[in-house]
């Protein structure tokens, strides 16, 4: 049973991040080529939403698994002051990138892509700021996505 529990853990977690690297590394820069730009738009709002369903289904099964993961290990779940300080910094992690993921998905990729059918020049500077920064939402969730990975590593090996 450990074993599938492990194995659904880090399949979740690869699919997320592995997803989340396919997306910034292979996908933004294909659609920003010629040939896509009059469907840039769609395509990307299109995968991004089909992607977002794999993302929080990640997520539901990082959380239902990772319980009975720590028990099993003899982490005392209950217990904060039992924990090894490299999983209370991973648990840190992951509730800063729970937030911004939810900061993403519920407000500002729907405010970007409203903001995007205006026209250039009746968008606010505040409009302007929130498109040029909002990628860097995404790519700063990657990095903290692979730190997490790196601690996740840290404990197992602990």
């Amino acid at each position: 049973m450990m074993v599938l529990l492990v194995w659904l853990h880090v399949l979740a977690a690869v699919s997320w991040i592995g997803g989340t690297i396919f997306l910034s590394v292979v996908l933004v820069p294909v659609l920003r080529r010629e040939p896509f730009a009059s469907q840039r738009a769609l395509l990307f709002r299109t995968i991004a939403r089909r992607f977002r369903a794999v993302v929080w289904g990640a997520i539901a099964v990082l959380l239902f698994t990772g319980p009975p993961l720590l028990h099993q290990r003899g982490i005392p779940i209950a217990d904060p002051s039992g924990w090894p300080m490299i999983l209370v910094a991973k648990l840190g992690l992951v509730t800063i990138l729970l937030l911004l993921t939810l900061t993403h998905d519920l407000i500002l990729g729907p405010r970007v892509g409203r903001i995007l059918r205006l026209t250039t020049e009746s968008r606010t500077r505040f409009d302007q700021a929130l498109v040029l920064w909002s990628p860097w939402v995404a790519r700063f969730s990657l990095v903290l996505a692979l730190v997490i990975l790196f601690a996740a590593v840290l404990l197992v090996r602990t």
